[in-house]
């Protein structure tokens, strides 16, 4: 399916929709459409009413549609963060030592344009003009739509995110962002159609929501956040120290929720002991994500980890920080300290947390 670069107005009559299902099949509109104002109709668009919406101008995405979207508008698919990797963007965002500063090439990168070209002096992410990105609008690449953040429209055309909540949370906390930050997000399926209780039904069976919470409980749609932002998620720290264990334990492989079915295993399996880990310190920090990462490339590829995912399908490595001594590869770049010119995530996160007087 051929990617767009702009998502089709809602005003549009009559145009025919593909719903990606459950079953599979593609449901379309019907071809001919009463005309607005004949009487005993309703205008009809993408197989629905004419009907005041808040999310009207979403509800003709189509699946591969790159939708610029307001930050604040979209609904999360899960109830918890890793508040830790937020923290290590917003460390490197405001206390960073990038030439360029990191949050204008997690912008392009999110936008399909893969990393900023040029940033004038007090750039802002809330002012597109002051900055450029590698690719303009519709230019993009298959390889940078790849890597863009995945969005689901659901009923009345809302917008739930089900990929990139760590990096909009970091947009919307980072004093340049906020809400009403805009952002393209690449449109995985529209089920606009769809009742609420078949459309959640459908998210469920393509594993597009994560309804657990950081100790295992079951949570329901319904408690769900209702935007991004620190303050409507819970803090999930197995998921948090799974971020810093990427390219040494595992790769990600872009299943959704991967962390998090690592993140469970670390938690039931409790595979390392992790009651001496200490989250402010940062040779202790660095020790459990050694040990953790090598308890998961030490594990059977067959193994089930969680859900019925193998710790291959989970990505496991193959040898621990990709066959690599530990003062070389991902491990040697996480393991730098704040004072060195460029400072691991680790050091971001703690830096961070230290200033803003975190826990």
């Amino acid at each position: 399916m051929p990617f767009r670069s702009s998502y089709r107005r809602a005003s549009v009559l009559g145009t025919a929709l593909a719903v990606v299902a459950g079953t599979g099949v593609a449901v379309s509109a019907p071809a001919a459409l009463a005309a607005p104002g004949s009487p005993g109709t309703r205008p009809s668009f993408c197989q629905h009413d004419n009907r005041s919406t808040p999310f009207a101008k979403y509800l003709c995405a189509k699946p591969g549609d790159l939708l610029d979207v307001r930050i604040g508008d979209v609904h999360p698919t899960q109830p918890s963060l890793g508040y830790d990797e937020v923290y290590y963007k917003l460390g490197r965002y405001t206390l960073g030592k990038d030439a360029i500063n990191k949050k204008f090439d997690d912008w392009c990168e999110a936008d399909g344009r893969v990393a900023a070209a040029s940033v004038s002096p007090g750039a802002r992410l809330d002012k597109p003009s002051s900055f450029t990105c590698q690719l303009a609008v519709g230019a993009e690449t298959a390889d940078g739509i790849a890597a863009m953040k995945t969005v689901v429209i659901g009923p009345g055309g809302e917008p739930f995110l089900t990929d990139g909540h760590h990096t909009l949370t970091s947009f919307f906390e980072t004093p340049d962002g906020g809400a009403d930050l805009h952002v393209r997000l690449r449109v995985q399926a529209n089920l606009s159609t769809l009742t609420r209780q078949r459309f959640w039904n459908e998210m469920r069976a393509h594993k597009w929501v994560w309804l657990r919470g950081p100790n295992g409980n079951t949570v329901t749609v319904n408690k769900l956040p209702t935007s991004v932002g620190l303050a409507n998620f819970t803090n999930d720290k197995y998921r948090s120290l799974l971020y810093f264990g990427r390219d040494i334990g595992y790769a990600q492989n872009g299943l959704p929720f991967q962390e998090f079915y690592w993140g469970s295993w670390v938690r039931d399996a409790k595979p390392i002991n992790l009651a001496t880990w200490d989250q402010k310190d940062h040779a202790s920090y660095l020790a459990t994500v050694k040990a953790l990462t090598e308890a998961i490339t030490a594990l059977p590829k067959n193994t089930v980890v969680d859900n019925g995912f193998t710790a291959a399908e989970l990505g496991a490595l193959a040898k621990w920080n990709d066959g690599k001594a530990a003062d070389k590869g991902e491990f040697d770049k996480l393991s730098k300290p704040y004072s060195d010119a460029k400072p691991g995530k680790l050091a971001y996160t703690l830096e961070y947390k230290r200033v803003h007087g975190l826990s």
